[in-house]
């Protein structure tokens, strides 16, 4: 919806208000200010997509927009990209949520660098190989709390 037009309408997400239509140009350009005062580079992609999350600039898109943000981020400095599969969706969400209600980061920043280790260990030289792997980490299904759903991510085994 709009691609690329900031919100006219205040949206949420369960009981999370985002920020208001008016403020978010303001708000986004002081949270960019702030991100060109971080030096580590996870630090950085974990600050970009939380600030995107957060402010919720768009009507639609913007958990997307901000984890390409944040893998933006670690590309230009050589790091490993994050996926967030759909089994580990919940946990996502949660961390997110435990941040924006509690103010607690450390579950986000847990569930990134486990994010990140998961793609590090998938080899996606070769689509066969990449596909097998995801289907033994439990990628590709739905999350625990989900009807019917079950499992969790699982780290791919190395070698």
């Amino acid at each position: 919806m709009n691609p690329g037009i900031f919100k006219t309408k205040v949206n949420r997400a369960g009981e999370t208000r985002f920020v208001e239509p008016d403020l978010v140009q303001g708000t986004l350009l002081r949270g960019f200010e702030l991100l060109t005062t971080l030096v580590n580079p996870m630090a950085r992609a974990i600050f970009v997509m939380f600030l995107v999350s957060e402010v919720h600039p768009f009507a639609d898109g913007n958990g997307r927009i901000a984890r390409v943000m944040m893998n933006a981020e670690l590309y230009a400095t050589g790091q490993e990209r994050i996926i967030i599969p759909n089994v580990f969706r919940t946990e996502y969400l949660q961390s997110l949520k435990a941040l924006t209600h509690n103010q607690r980061g450390d579950g986000l920043i847990s569930v990134m660098e486990y994010a990140q280790r998961f793609v590090a260990g998938i080899d996606f030289s070769d689509y066969g190989k990449a596909l097998s792997q995801l289907q033994a980490c439990n990628a590709f299904s739905a999350p625990a709390d989900a009807m019917g759903g079950g499992g969790k991510l699982i780290l791919p085994a190395w070698g």
